[in-house]
């Protein structure tokens, strides 16, 4: 056999037992009279030592290792002189007494350790180095342990795991598609799915009940940190459910995922329709750990003579608290800050509350002390603390608003990574209205029901219909949306109707699901989570990218791979998607 033990499992009570290890030589340590060998695999580090009792054979076999070597080792366990309290196995070290080399490696691009000095691009041009290092691979057996638990939450609950096609019907409705080309249907195409929506559907026409599935799903978006086109889904439905029972099943799975992951119990997961989230946060996945809530002030700042206000939409100012002392160079910054393009401030107004009970603004000559004093109080400001608002366009205001609060708190250090609170965003709006298009789209998808007492109101005011629908969101991140279903194809065709579908192109699209509902359709809703991201929440990072075994770069490209690729005419010409022209 390759090995007896793991590089992660000896102990003292091994002392004086013979063992065989295989991994890979992290890094060897000549220092004349002994030769030290840290030897790693998946499960830790086990020090090599070659001394004055090895044979010189063995002792020169070790000198010749190089970095990421792999290796087989017989050797002696025994107590370690100096011992290593930072790993598990810091208190033995092996006696080298047999080495063979099983596979030599060329000197790495970057060291496989932690601390390592590989950049992001060069780690993902080999990533199969990168997943070596430990802090990598934990982040991947975070993942592994998240669906395991998972997979048995639904399964204790009567959840059915059924797998759904990968090449479907291409859509119109959401992000763009990845398209395949059929070879036996010339000029016809697959799409990929970006969620198994219709089909989980279905699966509820067909009784199943409960359905899931940690699927795959492909979406041609622009990327950024938390989206890559493939991504990875927890998606369930269930049947004769309203929104409160899909709340409580999918509360349940995230505090057993919390507890038994984390250790971390949470008790309460509030109810915010979209509206108030909005208005007080500024965004629809509101980070809750903290307070500082937006308040508008547009009635207390306009009309003393300040144009930039007395043109706003919308003015809105938050407090940080204990930030009174800001020096102009700190303040001077934020508003560089606001007024980058991914915010789009045009400018940054302050109001200093002194702890002397004074306040001081960057508009002092267009308003009096006491009415700065009016618009502190109405955000909430005490003594030493600081406001800061924002004008214009009152979506846009909201938003950049929304993102300045996030800020604060970053430079605060209120949104700590070990602590966990949830909340439920839900009535958000069924349609937006799209100005160039001059018609509504769905905001979630065209399968979601709206409110029942809103029904009336997809005929006369459309834009004003409340979706039944709800995302799950943890400290800022949306985690997971879903909706109650139209289950009536009546109601589907009108939804279909106001969304611009003729009834011809809706068969077209749509016409099999709505097919199906003619032959008895249960009231069903659904959900999804997006599995990336929730396995990097829970693992404190930033990025998906790093709970990913092989992740695309921010252009979606593999640079390991190289793909994206061109591929050959003939090819090409095999999918008919070249044409000929005639000799």
């Amino acid at each position: 056999m390759y090995r007896t033990n793991t590089c992660g499992e000896l102990r003292l009570e091994h002392c004086g037992r013979e063992v065989t290890l295989a991994g890979w030589v992290q890094r060897v340590r000549d220092l004349g009279a002994m030769t030290f060998v840290d030897l790693r695999d998946r499960y830790g580090i086990t020090q090599i030592v070659a001394d004055e009792n090895t044979p010189d054979e063995i002792r020169n076999q070790v000198n010749a290792l190089g970095r990421e070597f792999v290796v087989q080792v017989i050797g002696l366990v025994r107590e370690r002189a100096s011992k290593n309290k930072n790993i598990p196995t810091g208190e033995i070290e092996l006696e080298v007494r047999s080495l063979r080399v099983l596979s030599a490696s060329v000197v790495p691009p970057f060291t496989i350790q932690n601390d390592t000095d590989g950049g992001d691009d060069l780690r993902m041009k080999y990533r199969y180095l990168d997943l070596r290092r430990a802090a990598v691979q934990q982040n991947l057996f975070l993942r592994a342990r998240m669906a395991h638990v998972t997979r048995g939450y639904l399964a204790d609950h009567g959840f059915i795991e059924t797998e759904t096609p990968v090449l479907i019907k291409s859509t119109p409705e959401g992000a763009r598609d990845f398209v395949v080309p059929s070879r036996m249907n010339p000029g016809e195409f697959y799409a990929l799915p970006q969620s198994p929506q219709i089909f989980k559907q279905l699966l509820m026409v067909a009784g199943f009940d409960k359905y899931f599935q940690i699927v795959k799903c492909f979406r041609d978006e622009d990327l950024r940190a938390d989206r890559q086109p493939e991504f990875t889904q927890i998606d369930c439905e269930m049947s004769f459910v309203e929104q409160e029972d899909v709340l409580n099943m999918f509360e349940g799975l995230t505090r057993h995922l919390l507890k038994e992951i984390k250790g971390v119990e949470v008790d309460t997961f509030p109810r915010m329709p979209y509206s108030e989230a909005m208005e007080q946060y500024g965004s629809d996945k509101p980070d809750i750990r903290f307070d500082m809530k937006l308040h508008e002030i547009t009635v207390l700042a306009q009309g003393k003579g300040f144009p930039v206000f007395d043109t706003a939409e919308y003015i809105g100012g938050i407090c940080a608290e204990g930030c009174g002392e800001y020096t102009r160079k700190q303040l001077d910054e934020l508003t560089e800050w606001v007024k980058r393009p991914q915010i789009g401030a045009r400018g940054l107004v302050y109001i200093k509350c002194g702890t002397d009970g004074t306040v001081k603004s960057s508009v002092d000559k267009f308003y009096s002390e006491d009415e700065l004093k009016n618009i502190a109080d109405e955000v909430g400001a005490k003594p030493g603390d600081l406001v800061l608002i924002l004008s214009g366009d009152k979506d846009h205001t909201r938003n950049a608003l929304g993102l300045l609060r996030l800020e604060m708190a970053n430079k605060l250090g209120l949104r700590p990574k070990d602590t966990f609170r949830p909340l439920w965003v839900v009535d958000f709006p069924l349609l937006e209205w799209n100005e160039e298009t001059k018609r509504y789209f769905a905001m979630h998808h065209p399968f979601t029901s709206p409110k029942p007492e809103d029904i009336v109101l997809l005929d006369s005011d459309p834009g004003k219909v409340r979706a039944n629908a709800y995302d799950l969101v943890i400290n800022g991140v949306e985690i997971g949306g879903g909706s109650v279903r139209i289950f009536d194809s009546g109601l589907q065709a009108r939804m279909f109707e106001v969304l611009g579908f003729t009834p011809e192109q809706a068969e077209a699209q749509f016409g099999f699901l709505m097919n199906a509902f003619r032959y008895g359709a249960p009231p069903h809703a659904g959900i999804a989570f997006g599995f990336d991201r929730l396995v990097s929440l829970f693992a404190g990072l930033d990025s998906i990218r790093d709970v990913i075994a092989f992740p695309k770069n921010n252009s979606g490209r593999d640079v390991m791979n190289d793909s994206p690729s061109p591929i050959s005419l003939e090819q090409l010409e095999e999918l008919n998607l070249v044409i000929k022209l005639p000799e």
